[in-house]
């Protein structure tokens, strides 16, 4: 396989930067299709582990990693002399990362982001973060990897399809082969906005899904949050310029029914132990990985607001996660709103 840069594959440096369960993942991946990868790892002393043994023992500890894998804690030496650069990084501190690793990008890299979330103080999504830091040249070296995807499930070899979106086709053609296996398909899109925002939005209606599942509640509570759940994605996305028809697809329901049904969700992990009363601090000082929808639901909530978009599960989490509301309230008042019609 060739490259866009007419590189082959053994000379194709890729780095990955973001170290968690994800990006481990998809690290091992591209390097078990040969590519030489570097890791980056937030933790010095993970990646020292990672070298001296082969495995991520922290967040991907069933899976051993191939030898085209080298992690290293040092940003400058994962950034340098790569042709693509994947950022798995949690969505807010992608901007701080970002910003280190800009002096040692080369201004030819293929930059991916495969991280999902809506940034707090800025309500950008990440597209906008990376296009206010990247200079104007390199916009049209950005793609999106979003979609239906636990890592576990990847890392096993479970067949898996996801999507890649890029402003150009070639780029996201690119990005298509680079990243596909037989068990790991990728399709191309050129709506960033919206398989960006499905990517963030499901977050949120994971953790609503979650306190459904705490309180007790069954199979038709659950279909009707995904549903209305999407309903609420899509009308944020056609607001910011996203398609409609991309909510269908796997950055949209494919990824929601995924995170709001799989017992690997963190989200929905969340969801369910605050509907069973347990406090947020609590729950997030147990956790080693980071559930995105937390803060996410803060972002989006906001979003919607100063959009003026109605998103009443959104809100519904906002109030439980930000205002100390009772999840069980929450599901009353959602059900006793003003009767209406159904649509997006």
């Amino acid at each position: 396989m060739q490259t866009k840069q007419g590189l082959s594959r053994m000379e194709t440096k890729i780095a990955v930067i973001g170290a968690g369960s994800w990006g481990t993942t998809l690290a091992n991946l591209l390097a078990q299709k040969g590519y030489p990868v570097t890791l980056w790892c937030y933790e010095a002393d993970l990646a020292e582990r990672i070298q001296q043994s082969g495995i991520n023992d922290l967040y991907l500890p069933a899976t051993k990693l191939s030898k085209k894998l080298q992690a290293t804690s040092n940003l400058k030496t994962a950034v340098a002399e790569k042709q693509l650069l994947l950022f798995v990084t949690p969505s807010q501190v992608t901007r701080q990362i970002l910003v280190q690793a800009l002096p040692d990008l080369s201004p030819q890299a293929l930059i991916v982001s495969a991280s999902k979330g809506i940034e707090n103080e800025s309500l950008m999504l990440l597209s906008q973060v990376f296009e206010e830091l990247l200079p104007q040249s390199m916009h049209r070296q950005l793609g999106f990897l979003s979609g239906p995807s636990f890592a576990k499930e990847v890392s096993s070899g479970m067949p898996t399809a996801v999507v890649a979106a890029a402003k150009e086709l070639s780029v996201a053609e690119e990005i298509q082969k680079i990243f596909s296996t037989e068990k790991f398909r990728v399709y191309t899109h050129d709506d960033i906005i919206g398989v960006e925002l499905g990517g963030a939005m499901k977050n949120v209606i994971a953790l609503a899904a979650g306190v459904a599942d705490g309180l007790g509640f069954g199979h038709n509570t659950r279909a009707a949050l995904i549903t209305r759940g999407l309903a609420e994605m899509t009308r944020l996305g056609i607001k910011l310029g996203g398609a409609a028809e991309t909510f269908a697809g796997l950055a949209g329901m494919g990824d929601l029914v995924l995170t709001c049904t799989g017992d690997l969700s963190r989200n929905r992990s969340v969801g369910i132990e605050l509907g069973k009363g347990r406090s947020l601090d609590e729950i997030l000082a147990g956790m080693q990985m980071v559930a995105e929808g937390v803060k996410t639901t803060l972002s989006a909530y906001q979003l919607a607001e100063k959009l003026g978009v109605e998103v009443p599960i959104i809100e519904q989490m906002y109030l439980i996660l930000y205002q100390n509301k009772s999840p069980r309230q929450a599901v009353t008042d959602l059900m006793l709103r003003d009767l209406r019609a159904e649509t997006i």
